[in-house]
């Protein structure tokens, strides 16, 4: 029986098994059993032989070779549109540990241009590092982050920036740059464009390249910004294949399937263009919206606001509203079913509790919020009689058309900006809620 090699070593095996003679090449995992070898493929898959069919193994670059930590001289077109690469992390920016076996958020920005030579034909490219984060673990303090990033881009010269991002909460992180920009009646000086993948650059499925030149292609030469729906956009796969992504609004987009490389998809708003990748190069469609809006300098979040986000239905309950008040939440965000409603009602007399969550969101003394649960739709309280009362207790949200997403980032920068939430939750402050849905 052969000894297995050392893990992170690139090597050729001969497999004698039942099925005849075969044979792998790849790079050594961590053994998925005792006295196995695993390879990962050069199409991305794992594969794993006992030990005592493998006849022979050839070792072609050993564990120890450092040539992925080190990136070629890179040599840009001038004449080309500067853009800035901002990396956060992300599956888009991962590869495998072969320590471990597992995939991490680790590449370097001069990686990332190494990894995808062709996004040099499109733009002249500055990189900047933020961090390698797993989306998961971004916070206000982030987007405040991300904010300097793309305006120092812009005051250098850059015509867009790419934010490379994990897609859990890309769009979170997208409504929340559109509202820095343009919240307040602006726009950003270029083009803002958030991008990840749904599947890691090792996997032969992954979506990670054309995303990635998609989103330096808008960034470089989408139309101008106008301020209403997309000084933040996000660019993915728009299907299944290869060929097309969907450029969406930051303001109204929502990933809405956890593996699926089409998984983001328009809320309440309508997709905003999409780019095509052929043999013949790239190109884009898009709709464009005139603005008089002039550049502005952004603002940003306060990252000591904490807002409270419950699921209206049989387990909400008054001690949650009490709890996140007593622990200094600024305000308090609730999906409701339907049109918006709350369980505050007990009309078989069996249901004290309904009573009891009345009280205490009307005696609250943080705002009440109320997202629409369904996603798609507006929160409309005027329909029904619980409605009604919901704004007799002073709920707010009424009227708005705004994704659940969108409107914790809406609510979070105006309370950071000291704006009136009963004011501008109904207003379309830039795009994120259309008034069409409530007619």
């Amino acid at each position: 029986m052969v000894e297995a090699p050392e893990v992170g070593s690139r090597v050729k095996i001969a497999v004698e098994g039942l099925a005849g003679s075969t044979t792998h090449e790849g790079v050594v995992l961590p053994g998925a059993a005792p006295e196995h070898l695993t390879l990962k493929l050069i199409n991305g898959y794992n594969v794993s032989h006992p030990l005592s069919i493998i006849s022979g193994i050839e070792t072609i670059a050993d564990g120890t070779s450092t040539s992925q930590n080190s990136s070629p001289e890179i040599t840009q077109d001038a004449t080309l549109p500067r853009i800035t690469i901002i990396h956060t992390g992300g599956t888009i920016a991962s590869k495998v540990d072969y320590a471990t076996g597992a995939v991490v958020a680790r590449f370097e920005p001069e990686e990332l241009l190494s990894s995808v030579p062709e996004i040099l034909e499109i733009a002249q490219i500055d990189s900047v590092k933020l961090g390698n984060m797993w989306s998961d673990d971004i916070r206000p303090q982030h987007w405040n982050a991300m904010i300097d990033a793309a305006q120092s881009a812009f005051d250098s010269g850059s015509v867009g920036v790419v934010i490379t991002h994990g897609t859990d909460t890309l769009h979170i992180s997208a409504s929340a740059l559109s509202f820095a920009f343009a919240g307040e009646g602006g726009r950003p000086a270029g083009r803002i464009v958030f991008t990840g993948s749904q599947r890691s650059s090792d996997r032969a499925s992954s979506d990670a390249t054309e995303n990635l030149l998609s989103a330096v292609h808008w960034a470089a030469y989408g139309p101008e910004v106008s301020g209403i729906g997309d000084s933040a956009v996000t660019i993915m796969h728009a299907g299944s294949g290869d060929g097309k992504c969907a450029v969406c609004s930051g303001i109204g987009v929502r990933k809405l399937h956890s593996t699926r490389r089409d998984a983001f998809k328009p809320v309440n708003s309508n997709q905003l263009g999409e780019i095509i990748i052929s043999k013949e190069g790239i190109s884009h469609t898009s709709f464009t919206n005139s603005s008089s809006r002039s550049v502005a300098s952004p603002t940003k979040f306060d990252p000591s606001i904490k807002i409270a986000q419950f699921l209206a239905g049989p387990h909400l309950h008054a001690d949650m509203i009490e709890a996140a008040e007593n622990a200094g939440y600024s305000a308090c965000i609730i999906h409701g079913t339907g049109l918006g409603h709350l369980p505050i009602e007990d009309s078989m007399g069996d249901a004290p509790e309904n009573i009891v969550l009345d009280s205490a969101i009307g005696s609250s003394n943080i705002p009440i919020i109320i997202a629409n649960q369904c996603i798609h739709g507006p929160v409309d309280l005027n329909v029904y009689s619980k409605g009604r009362r919901q704004l007799e207790l002073g709920v707010l949200g009424h009227g708005s058309t705004t994704s659940p997403d969108a409107l914790l980032t809406k609510v979070h920068w105006a309370l950071s900006n000291g704006h009136d939430l009963s004011k501008v939750l109904v207003e379309d402050l830039c795009g994120e809620n259309a008034s069409s849905l409530m007619s």
